[in-house]
């Protein structure tokens, strides 16, 4: 989980995007085609037509047409087998419209390696022994936000050494004060997922919405890529926004919602789930830490 302060507004939407969402959300303006669109995702395999009037009490007729917008829209594909149409979700819809809607909300940005406009007066390091008090600091900070993690208490100093990979831990500094930190766990100790960590993201209250967080993730994906790890994961909470765009930057796409996954302070919350993928060919930073 993250915190992180905006240090700059999301991009202007292009005018092609924003009349292709346009377009998409207009399809779904209707409540039969969404109830249809819902009806054929929550199915295995394809459906006929007759099924799916059958299912939501609708005369084949509208069924039909509703399918025709739904298919020239994108939403569905529409195939015939014999005298019958079998109808499928279209697979790309469950990314694209997760996308679109990121995007319209402000929240998505193009996926480059990490950020390139890094504040001059933030310097990224190892993080060393000696930088516990202040990490721990920072890590209450966080949690003080209610928007950062599921923790309500700060973890002990031996249980985060146990948690983090040794070489994926950074702390940020300005002027000589640690005022951020950044690391990185495994997500299981199987060895086909030795290449696959969960970060976390953390910029002390005082120094939000200076370049810190941007600092700390363009150290924590660079290094992730020249240190073996192919693909790095994290959870965020739908209403830290800032987090969510801090990611995009980095490369993360959103894979999806996890719908009422725990339980904080009496209340069900959602997470984000948000991931990058390592790309050999585009993402060749070489450059260290600074110090």
């Amino acid at each position: 989980m993250t915190t992180h302060t905006p240090d700059h507004p999301a991009p202007a939407l292009a005018p092609s995007d924003a009349a292709t969402y346009a377009a998409w959300f207009a399809c779904l303006a209707d409540p039969t085609r969404v109830r249809l669109i819902h009806a054929v995702a929550s199915r295995p395999g394809s459906s006929g037509v007759g099924e799916l009037a059958d299912a939501l009490d609708i005369s084949q007729p509208t069924v039909s047409h509703h399918l025709r917008t739904l298919a020239d829209t994108g939403f569905v594909t529409l195939t015939k087998e014999g005298t019958s149409t079998r109808v499928a979700v279209n697979p790309a819809c469950c990314t694209g419209l997760p996308h679109a809607a990121d995007a319209v909300m402000g929240v998505l940005a193009t996926r480059p390696c990490c950020p390139t406009d890094l504040p001059e007066d933030v310097s990224v390091r190892a993080m060393e022994p000696g930088d516990t008090e202040d990490v721990l600091r920072i890590y209450a900070e966080g949690i003080a936000t209610g928007h950062a993690t599921f923790e309500t208490e700060v973890p002990d100093a031996a249980a985060l050494d146990a948690r983090w990979l040794p070489n994926h831990r950074w702390v940020a500094e300005i002027g000589g004060e640690v005022v951020g930190w950044a690391a990185a766990s495994p997500v299981s100790a199987r060895e086909v997922y030795s290449g696959v960590a969960e970060t976390s993201v953390y910029v002390g209250e005082n120094a939000r919405g200076r370049g810190v967080g941007k600092a700390l993730i363009h150290t924590q994906v660079t290094q992730a890529d020249k240190r073996g790890l192919w693909t790095l994961q994290t959870a965020i909470f739908p209403e830290n926004k800032a987090s969510l765009a801090l990611h995009h930057t980095a490369g993360f796409r959103t894979l999806g919602v996890r719908e009422r996954i725990a339980r904080h302070h009496g209340r069900w919350r959602d997470t984000v789930l948000l991931e990058r993928r390592r790309d050999d060919d585009t993402c060749q930073d070489t450059a260290e830490p600074t110090t």
